[in-house]
């Protein structure tokens, strides 16, 4: 029978000390940073995405193009936007962060990349 949420946390709670508490933390980061890896395995360079709702600045949201690579941690990917999210992003009024040149066709986003929790994969027609 599968232990419950209930029976965990009580476990935990009943830990003696800090030290006994930590090792459950450590244990618990690495399950999530594996969780969030299957996650987001499909964010991988070459791949077409649409940055979704959860990324600020906002005037970059639903714009479309190529991940690049990721960082060491896997956590953050760079970002090429397609001809016509590079289009609407030079003419967006609220853009006063980002020079795209006229004839810059696709615009790489500068800095650390975008979080690929932030990236959602678009399916090859």
């Amino acid at each position: 029978m599968p232990t419950t949420m209930e029976e965990v946390l009580d476990f935990i709670g009943q830990l003696p000390d800090a030290i006994k508490v930590a090792k459950v933390q450590e244990a618990s980061a690495r399950r999530l940073h594996t969780i969030d890896k299957e996650a987001f395995a499909g964010i991988v360079a070459g791949r077409r995405a649409r940055i979704n709702d959860s990324l600020r600045p906002a005037l970059l949201r639903g714009l479309t193009g190529t991940v690049q690579e990721r960082n060491r941690t896997g956590s953050r990917a760079g970002f090429l936007l397609d001809e016509e999210s590079t289009r609407i992003l030079r003419r967006d009024p609220r853009n006063t962060k980002y020079r795209i040149p006229a004839d810059t066709k696709r615009f790489r986003l500068p800095g650390s990349g975008v979080p690929v929790a932030c990236l959602d994969e678009i399916e090859d027609d």
